[in-house]
């Protein structure tokens, strides 16, 4: 079988356009002897005349009409092909993304390889905290969090749902009353964040839970408070996402404090390709993770 070259494809649909070799080649900037070569190779290696000649010019054969359809179809993927690199090439560059750490370690970085794969000149910078950056000053480009931006000069999309549940160890548990599944926490130890994090969510429920108690063990870190939990040093309140493949129980799956997760974009960056994509990606993610980050599956619960 003879090798079809896309060049002389190109070459026979100028040809095709132009009507005449000579007009052809000067809308490539090759030379006429190089467009009759291309021609008469093609021809040869299907076998059949494609054009007719005459004093007035080239004109398509019938057989030669019937390749112009799939040459057009070609000559539109390799478009399509060469647009998207160069919207890729266009993907370069630093994005600057704030969010919780929680989203950062549990859903962002698991897939993150697919988008340095697909986009190598593409770079993340990664702010990793509990209060919300602020766009206005720049601090970043977008943003992924729980906090609805109040006011400002933004473009704000919910994504999905941050669920959260109260989990335990298992030899913690085997301590406890069974009273603590039907929500009687008055003899448990609990786990949780220092004082001035009192916006998180996870926060206010144990000042309601704990009725003026005191946390056994407070902390600034997500991952203390699970490696606490772990070792039965008491109850923690915990995304379920982040808790999924701790090994932790889940003793209630619905606190009343699940929270949008919300995507934040300053309003002049939105149409970026770069911020555009890095926005694609952080869509994607949430939506492949929904059930994972609202509750719905990955929780171990307790068996008797």
């Amino acid at each position: 079988m003879q090798t079809l070259i896309w060049d002389d494809i190109r070459v026979f649909l100028t040809v095709t356009r132009m009507g005449t070799i000579s007009k052809a080649a000067d809308t490539l900037g090759i030379g006429v002897a190089t467009v009759s070569l291309k021609i008469e190779r093609l021809e040869s290696t299907f076998g059949m005349p494609l054009f007719l000649r005459h004093q007035a010019g080239y004109r398509l054969t019938e057989d030669g009409a019937k390749l112009l359809e799939k040459a057009e179809a070609m000559e539109m993927a390799a478009s399509s092909f060469l647009f998207e690199a160069d919207i890729r090439a266009a993907i370069a560059g630093t994005v600057r993304l704030a969010t919780l750490e929680t989203l950062a370690n549990y859903l962002i970085i698991p897939g993150l390889s697919t988008l340095q794969k697909n986009h190598p000149k593409l770079t993340l910078e990664i702010t990793t905290a509990l209060y919300s950056v602020n766009l206005h000053r720049r601090d970043a480009d977008l943003a992924l969090r729980i906090i609805r931006p109040e006011q400002g000069h933004v473009n704000v999309r919910q994504l999905g749902t941050l669920g959260f549940g109260l989990y335990g160890s298992t030899d913690y548990l085997a301590t406890c009353s069974s009273g603590l599944f039907q929500g009687e926490y008055d003899n448990a130890r609990f786990i949780g964040w220092t004082d001035e994090h009192s916006q998180l969510p996870s926060v206010s429920w144990l000042k309601q839970t704990l009725k003026g108690r005191p946390l056994s063990i407070s902390t600034t870190s997500i991952f203390t408070q699970i490696t606490a939990a772990s070792e039965g040093l008491g109850l923690a309140v915990l995304p379920h996402i982040a808790a999924s493949n701790t090994g932790l129980i889940c003793v209630s799956r619905d606190l009343g404090i699940d929270r949008p997760i919300w995507l934040v974009i300053q309003s002049d960056l939105a149409h970026s390709p770069r911020i555009r994509k890095v926005a694609d990606f952080l869509a994607d993610i949430v939506y492949q993770n929904r059930d994972k980050l609202s509750g719905q599956t990955g929780i171990n619960f307790f068996k008797n």
